[in-house]
């Protein structure tokens, strides 16, 4: 849970060093830039928003995955400063989620079409070793 609290913080930060060099630069060649990334990371917070409150309400939920390259169709006009933003009140709104949630809740079976069943705990650290993914690529 710290990690996910701590992460729009990092990102900023991240985005910040970015700032200098362009927004819009890819990261390598054929990747995301700056944009893209953040884009993609507040639109993520979304799905798995909605993910979370699905699968703590429902039992033996079915998790609804998405194309991530057709999500991005968008992104390169996105506005850096709005999915920040954005990004920091969903992830604070999503860990308010959490911790409301009975420490049954975590051990509910949830289970994704392409990665089989799995518990309901492993959303949430899915959640913050996509943020540890994208983090390292900004920093590195």
């Amino acid at each position: 849970m710290e990690q996910l609290e701590a992460s729009p913080v990092r990102l900023s930060a991240a985005v910040d060093k970015w700032r200098a060099k362009g927004l819009d630069t890819p990261l390598a060649a054929g990747k995301w830039n700056v944009r893209q990334i953040l884009a993609h990371i507040t639109d993520t917070e979304i799905a798995f928003g909605f993910r979370l409150r699905q699968a703590a309400a429902e039992t033996g939920h079915v998790i609804q995955p998405f194309d991530q390259e057709k999500w991005a169709a968008g992104y390169a006009s996105a506005d850096v400063e709005t999915a920040l933003a954005l990004f920091a009140i969903l992830r604070k709104w999503n860990v308010q989620f959490l911790r409301g949630l009975s420490a049954e809740a975590f051990d509910k079976d949830v289970t994704h079409p392409e990665r089989g069943t799995m518990k309901f705990r492993t959303i949430v650290e899915t959640m913050a070793g996509h943020d540890g993914n994208h983090l390292t690529q900004l920093t590195a």
